[in-house]
Parts: C-alpha cells; structure tokens; sequence
C-alpha cells in the first residue's frame, strides 16, 4: 500500500523529534519541511506551495534553482569539492568582492557569518592590543560569546553593562562587552569619551535587524572611531551585496575599516568572509607582521571552489541591469501595501526595514532602537505569520527578504494573504 503524503510528512516530523533538540535544525520551525525551491517559490514534502521569503534566511538573493548557477556548480564538481588550498575560483572571488565593498582591500574566508564576525572583533582586538568591544543592544552578531551579548536580552540592564543571551557564557566575557542604545549617537560618544583606551573596536548592522540607521548615525560612528583610534566593523553578513552591490556601506555612504559579508557571497553555499583594510588584514600575515601579532586562522572549507563559483555567477547576476532596481520596486510596492492595510484595518503597525529587507511591527510610535520592539505584539505578529502560511507565503518571524527572482504575482498573493490575515485578527489573535 502506497504511503500517503501526510502520512510521510508526519512519519518525517516524528524522526526530526527522535534525533534533533526540539525536533529542528534549531533555525525554522519543525512543522514546515521543505521539499525543494524553485525561483521565488518553494514546496513542502506535502506538496505546498510557497511564496518564499525566507530565502534560506537570505543567502537566496537570486533565488533557488539557478541556472547558471547550477551549470558553474556542476561543473566544479567534476573537478572537486574542496582543497584546504588555493583555488582559482576563490581567488577570482575574493578579487570582484575587493573590487565592489568599500572598506576592502582584502579578504580573508570562513564558512559562517558568526566565524566572521568572531574573527573581526578578534582583528580589532589584536590591531589595537585593547581588550574590550563596543556593540549596540539587540545587535546580532553570530553565535559567539562576545556575539551573544546583548542580543535580545529578557531583563534590560543599564548602559553598557553587557547581558548575556545564552548559558554556557563565562561571566568575564561580560566584562568584556560595552552595551550601547542603537541610533544614539550622544549615548556611545559619552561612552567612548570615557573609555576609549580600553575600546579595539565598535561593531554594529548598519541596518540593525529591520532598523535602519538614523540620519547620521553611521558617519557618527565612523567619525568618533577616526577621533580615537577605534576600528569601526560592519556586520554586512545580511546586508552585503542586497542593499547594493557594494553593500550597505555603499547604499548608506559610510565606509568601515572591517566588514563581515556572508549569505549572497556563497550563492546557497556556506562561505562568509572579513574584509577589510590592507593594514589591519595583515594581522593574518605571519610573514608581514611576524610571530608576535601573527593572528592564527584557519578553517577546512575556507574558500571552498564550490561556494566560490557559486558566489561568483551570483554576483556576476547581480551586476547585470535592472537586478536592483526590481528587488526595490517589489519590496517598496510590498512596504506599502502592507502599510495599508493595516491602516484600513486600524491597527498600530509600523512597516520597519528598507525594501530589501523589512516586516511589519505591531506596535505605535517609531521603532528607532530594541526597546522600542519589546512593546511591539508578539501574539499578533504570530497570528499574522500563520495565516500567511496557510495562505502560502513562507517568511520567517521578523523578515520579508525580497528576491531578484521575486514576481509581481508574489506581491500581489503576499498582500491578499495579509489581507486574509487581518480580517481574522480580532477571533483568533492572542
């Protein structure tokens, strides 16, 4: 007897519980179980069909199943999978990513973006031989100790004790974080006014999360680094190579002296990468700077020639004309019909992000910093994200991420799920 789909999904769902904590990956909730991608759109196990905009939690710029992409994969598979060496492809990428990111003069790789934001704050703390890092709360900066600092922490502290957002942190690492607000610019110059010979580096999303910078909040920044000798890092892990080719630095004017990139640059494969200026990289020169303040790295898939020609045609993609307007003219046009309806459906929402990257916040008032999020409804941001499931449309807790693969017709389903969503809000939302 031929095993019915449902029953497979679930037969699926109970060996996830049987061998994974909590029965996930630890990313995206167990019950959805992905069959395959195609474009902007993928299938469940069951045979649902999505609109996506989780993207993989957003390595999937120009969506899933690309040819071409597919074709430089294909063929780097008949001549290997890794090497632990130099590879052509790596080298070449490295190449057009120092061409596009402002602050790089060259690059070193790793497979994650919690490898590389690790290792930039490590770089600043080893080029400036002081021990303490600067972040903002609610800034996601990977999964290390110094990342999980601050993150989204339950009990607010005052500025700038550090938080941590996990068990398992040794309490000195605390000590080792200074916590400032996000888009308060007079809050982290009285901070570094005061400690500034303690301070290697200060890191931060350009866009934090889903919000953007204030006007002149960057260049704040980066003018308050140049007046202390502090490195200023961009964790562009989201947001290199989406909000331009350049990336946020290029889109908001402001260049660092380290970034962190990963997702697009892989094109679904896992590479990540610090870049940065040729004088602080060369701390991962043993030849250049000698045995003294050589800073040790190495990973077994760094530069791996299949990520790499698959970040190559994702970017050759994404020079080609018209691929950044379209991702802008679909997530504005997404922006502002999802402001709409709220405001025709009288609720208190803000549509926070910019069109690349945004979601709606269910909350009144601006939403300028990660205090402002905590009186956001979390009950109805739920609610809302289920019924768009069921009206196929996958997106993640807190992101619409739009492809270059995204259509008019996924704009106009997104909206009339949305709509759906908020004529059944007031019998169902907690």
């Amino acid at each position: 007897m031929p095993v019915q789909v449902g029953d497979r999904e679930e037969a699926l769902k109970a060996r996830a519980r049987r061998v994974l904590p909590g029965g996930t990956f630890g990313n995206f909730p167990g019950d959805v179980i992905v069959s395959h991608g195609q474009g902007g759109r993928v299938w469940d196990v069951a045979g649902r069909e999505y609109v996506d905009f989780l993207l993989g939690s957003g390595p999937m710029f120009i969506g899933h199943g690309h040819p071409e992409v597919l074709e430089a994969v294909r063929e780097q598979l008949s001549r290997g999978t890794t090497f632990f060496a130099n590879n052509e492809a790596g080298i070449a990428l490295a190449e057009a990513i120092v061409e596009a990111v402002p602050c790089a003069e060259q690059l070193r790789y790793v497979s994650s973006g919690s490898e590389a934001d690790l290792y930039a704050m490590r770089l600043a703390r080893a080029f400036r031989g002081r021990d303490r890092i600067v972040k903002f709360e609610g800034g996601y900066h990977g999964m290390s100790d110094y990342g999980l600092m601050s993150l989204a922490p339950r009990q607010l502290a005052n500025f700038p004790q550090a938080v941590p957002d996990s068990p398992g942190i040794p309490r000195a690492v605390r000590d080792e974080v200074l916590v400032s607000p996000f888009n308060d610019l007079e809050a982290v110059t009285r901070l570094v006014e005061a400690r500034h010979e303690e301070i290697a580096g200060i890191i931060v999303e350009p866009l934090q999360r889903l919000i953007p910078p204030a006007p002149g909040f960057l260049q704040g920044l980066r003018d308050l680094c140049t007046r202390f000798g502090i490195v200023l890092i961009f964790d562009e892990v989201v947001t290199g190579f989406r909000f331009a080719y350049g990336g946020a630095q290029d889109y908001y004017g402001v260049t660092p002296d380290l970034c962190t990139l990963g997702k697009v640059i892989g094109g679904g494969f896992p590479l990540a990468a610090v870049v940065g200026r040729a004088e602080i990289m060369a701390l991962f020169d043993r030849a250049a700077v000698g045995e003294d303040r050589f800073l040790m790295q190495v990973g077994t898939l760094s530069g791996n020639p299949i990520a790499a020609v698959a970040g190559l045609k994702t970017l050759e993609v994404l020079r080609r004309p018209g691929a950044y307007e379209g991702v802008f003219a679909r997530g504005r046009a997404l922006m502002d019909g999802l402001a709409a309806e709220v405001a025709r459906a009288g609720i208190a929402a803000q549509v926070v992000g910019e069109p690349p990257l945004f979601d709606l916040v269910f909350t009144e008032g601006a939403v300028g910093d990660y205090r402002a999020t905590l009186r956001a409804d979390k009950a109805m941001a739920a609610h809302v994200n289920r019924a768009m499931r069921a009206g196929g449309i996958l997106k993640g807790d807190s992101k619409y991420y739009i492809a270059t693969a995204h259509e008019d017709r996924d704009i106009d389903q997104a909206l009339a799920s949305f709509a759906t969503a908020m004529r059944t809000l007031p019998s169902q939302a907690g």
